[in-house]
């Protein structure tokens, strides 16, 4: 089940829609969410309305509907949406709940602006050639998300958020490589068309699933490069307010996690989506208490 079809209550109250937010963010947003448990109330529910926001747009973009609308048209739809939950106007259970974070927390609408372009993109746009092409989306789709996040967590200094924006760009990396697979079944190729080019791997190999030494250094070579942006952003748990850095940990954690399963194992990721236990996310949580870093 997508967020899409999930029942929404009628005429919420604000604490009625931060609950459907909560579910959300727990429901399709697990490797977030185990940082999200760990922050004060306040920032907490703020951090699901604005989850929840995302999550919903991106469902628009990747799945189906039967209400007859375009994928544009109801994009479209919810960024007016967003236009007026900014006026003070919001109709959906999300936007209740985003509205009152608005009250708390000085989050840019450019930045969920940028996700909904980002999301446009996806429509028309299903090959990469180069990586700054990908960078780009990255900075729609993933730096958005960095902004709107700093923008609840607090932090000290505008260094912030450049560092951010290179943990975001982890993390979307980090999607990037472990659903090569999935992205497959909606004809989109996020890896550069040039890389592919320089490891000897043809697209029709990606679609055939081919796993072969060529294969293997594609994948081996975006694993690195994840992993530099992780290392790049690890000044960033200094400049956050303390009651933001601990969940900042793990939430890196778990995608670094992730992106050290893929190295032991590249190939994965033609055959199924690689995720972790809830096992394997406790064990992140106890050695980021020991090891405050994201790798």
């Amino acid at each position: 089940m997508t967020p899409e079809a999930l029942l929404l209550p009628v005429s919420p109250t604000v604490d009625e829609a931060y609950a459907l937010c909560r579910k959300i963010a727990h429901r399709y947003g697990s490797n977030f969410s185990v940082g999200f448990r760990f922050l004060p109330p306040v920032k907490r529910k703020a951090v699901y309305a604005a989850y929840a926001w995302c999550r919903w747009a991106d469902d628009i973009a990747d799945e189906p509907s039967d209400s007859g609308e375009s994928v544009l048209d109801r994009l479209a739809a919810w960024q007016s949406e967003l236009d007026a939950t900014y006026a003070g106007s919001p109709s959906h259970p999300i936007t209740i709940a985003l509205a009152d974070a608005l009250l708390h927390f000085a989050i840019p609408k450019s930045a969920f602006v940028a996700l909904i372009d980002g999301c446009r993109q996806d429509m028309i746009k299903t090959r990469y050639q180069t990586f700054d092409e990908l960078l780009q989306y990255c900075e729609l789709v993933a730096s958005s998300i960095s902004d709107i996040s700093l923008a609840i967590y607090g932090y000290r200094t505008p260094a912030a958020l450049e560092y951010g924006r290179n943990l975001a760009t982890a993390l979307q990396l980090t999607n990037v490589t472990r659903d090569v697979g999935d992205d497959l079944d909606r004809d989109r190729v996020y890896l550069p068309q040039e890389e592919l080019a320089r490891f000897g791997v043809a697209e029709s190999d990606l679609f055939a699933r081919k796993e072969n030494d060529a294969m293997r250094r594609l994948i081996e070579f975006q694993i690195e490069r994840a992993s530099g942006y992780f290392r790049a952003a690890e000044p960033l748990v200094r400049e956050l307010s303390f009651d933001a850095r601990f969940p900042t940990l793990l939430m890196g954690g778990i995608y670094a996690t992730v992106l050290a399963r893929l190295r032991r194992n590249p190939l994965v990721v033609l055959r199924k989506r690689l995720s972790l236990s809830r096992v394997e996310k406790i064990i992140v949580v106890a050695r980021r208490l020991v090891r405050p870093r994201f790798v």
